[in-house]
C-alpha cells in the first residue's frame, strides 16, 4: 500500500501514553527513505504542535511541528477560516488549546476570566469541574457558539483508558442543551487541511488508525485509503464485521505489516 502521504493517528499507534508502539519508529523512518510524506493526526487537544512533535522525537520518530495536526490547531484554522480571529474565546481545555489558539490570534479566557465571550470552545480538561461546568453553560446561554475540539469519550493510556474530551464535551451539551459545532475526527476537516498544506490527492492518501469511530469513519468520509491498527481499541472481528464507513480498507496487527 504504498502512498504519496501516509497520516497516521497517534495514541495507540504511534505512541501509547509515554511508551512507544511496536515498529512505529521503524516504520515511519521506512516510509520517508521511500519517498512518501508522513502526517500526524491526532484529536488530542491538550498538546501543541510543538509539544506533540518534541513529544514524537523523544519517542524516536523525529517530527516537525509542521507535520502535526492537533484538533486544537485546526480549531484555529477554523476560525480563521470564519473570520473569526480576534474574537473572545473561553477555553475548557488544557495549556495545548490555550497555546494554540492564542497563536491563531484569538483573545482566549478562563471560565474564572469571563463568560462574556463569543465562542466557549471545550476539549480535554483534567482539572474540569463543577465551576468550569457552569460557566460554560452560562456563556453558551448567552449566545455563545460551541466548538468542541473533539469527542473522544475516552483515550489510550498504558494501563487502560481515560475520560476523554467528548466526556468533558457531553457534560456542556446536556447542561447548555446545544450540539456543539466538532473540529476534530470522525469530522473530515482535518484531513482535509492536511490534504490542503501538502497538496496530496485524496486517492493517494492513508489514514492509519487504531479506531474504528474516529480513524476509520474519518478517513472514509473524507475519500482516503484507510487501515486499521489492531491494538487493544477494537478486534479484528468487530474490524471485519464492520459496514459503510466504518469498515477499514485494510486491517495490521502491528506497524511492522505496512508496506
Amino acid at each position: 500500500m504504498e502512498r504519496a502521504l501516509y497520516i497516521f493517528d497517534l495514541d495507540g499507534v504511534i505512541y501509547r501514553g509515554n511508551t512507544p508502539q511496536p515498529f512505529a519508529a521503524e516504520t515511519i523512518e521506512r516510509i520517508r527513505r521511500e519517498g512518501s510524506r508522513v502526517f500526524f493526526l491526532t484529536n488530542n487537544a491538550s498538546l501543541s504542535r510543538k509539544d506533540v512533535s518534541n513529544k514524537l522525537t523523544r519517542l524516536g520518530v523525529p517530527a516537525s511541528p509542521d507535520e502535526v495536526m492537533t484538533s486544537s490547531f485546526a480549531t484555529g484554522l477554523w476560525f480563521r477560516e470564519h473570520g473569526a480571529i480576534g474574537k473572545r474565546v473561553m477555553i475548557i481545555g488544557e495549556k495545548g488549546c490555550f497555546d494554540e489558539l492564542s497563536a491563531a490570534g484569538m483573545q482566549v479566557f478562563s471560565p474564572d476570566d469571563t463568560t462574556d465571550v463569543d465562542f466557549v470552545v471545550v476539549g480535554i480538561d483534567r482539572s474540569f469541574n463543577y465551576h468550569k461546568l457552569n460557566c460554560a453553560q452560562q456563556a453558551i446561554l448567552k449566545g455563545a457558539t460551541f466548538i468542541a475540539t473533539n469527542r473522544d469519550p475516552t483515550y489510550p493510556r498504558e494501563d487502560g483508558v481515560s475520560p476523554g474530551g467528548g466526556s468533558i464535551v457531553a457534560a456542556v451539551a446536556t447542561a447548555s442543551g446545544q450540539e456543539p459545532i466538532t473540529i476534530g475526527k470522525p469530522e473530515t476537516y482535518t484531513i482535509r487541511k492536511i490534504l490542503d498544506l501538502t497538496g496530496v490527492d485524496r486517492s493517494d492518501a492513508v489514514m492509519v488508525g487504531d479506531r474504528l469511530d474516529t480513524d476509520i469513519l474519518v478517513g472514509n468520509r473524507a475519500g482516503v485509503h484507510t487501515l486499521l491498527v489492531l491494538g487493544g481499541v477494537c478486534t479484528r472481528e468487530e474490524a471485519e464485521e464492520a459496514q459503510g464507513d466504518l469498515r477499514p480498507g485494510g486491517i495490521i496487527e502491528n506497524l511492522g505489516q505496512l508496506r
